[in-house]
């Protein structure tokens, strides 16, 4: 599998809550998912013509041509997002998966994958999303013969920490988050943002 550069890492989810209502979600029809609590919500994977909605009216318009290549990796197989849409207010949920990486302690494209740029906007929040975002994530990783999942979470964002651990996840260590991408105007930009690595291992696939 192609080795793909290092990815964004700013993953901003925050703690949810399920609720006790059942709908079907949408997949790809290749990787099964499970059915969700959520009420009025649909989990599925993008399309081309999501990625002006995942800028988020504008709070993330300067990771425009990340996403693009996020999505050309998805076109070659080497990646997939997640989406959680609702009926009125469309895209309120997002998390890439990355399947190999050149940082292969991230992503080796065997053993371990990569989450990132996993959110939920504010007003959808409690309401159980960032919790069945990662469990489709995990769902499929596992349907994949994946064993693991690695991310990294900002240390200024302890709910977002406090929610991978409710999920299993531990730390294992830091990472400096120094990176740096081209924006929307193609101006480089460099980010500095300290993070903890986590991971999780990935119970057999039943």
């Amino acid at each position: 599998m192609r080795r793909t550069p290092h990815p964004i890492t700013s993953p901003s989810p925050h703690p949810t809550t399920s609720s006790s209502h059942h709908l079907p979600i949408t997949h790809s029809p290749r990787h099964p998912l499970t059915r969700s609590p959520m009420p009025h919500y649909t989990i599925r994977t993008a399309r081309r013509s999501d990625l002006p909605a995942l800028e988020w009216d504008g709070a993330y318009t300067h990771f425009r041509r990340l996403f693009a290549r996020a999505y050309e990796y998805v076109l070659r197989g080497e990646a997939t997002i997640f989406l959680a849409e609702h009926p009125q207010d469309g895209i309120v949920g997002q998390v890439f998966v990355q399947y190999e990486s050149n940082r292969p302690e991230l992503a080796d494209g065997n053993e371990r994958a990569y989450v990132y740029s996993f959110r939920v906007k504010p007003a959808h929040r409690g309401q159980g999303i960032g919790t069945r975002l990662m469990e489709t994530v995990e769902n499929d990783l596992r349907a994949r013969g994946f064993r693991r999942v690695t991310l990294n979470v900002a240390k200024d964002n302890p709910r977002a920490r406090q929610l991978y651990e409710r999920l299993g996840y531990r730390v294992v260590g830091e990472d400096p988050g120094q990176w740096s991408y081209e924006d929307h105007n193609g101006h480089r930009r460099f980010v500095s943002e300290p993070a903890w690595r986590m991971w999780k291992e990935l119970s057999p696939k039943t």
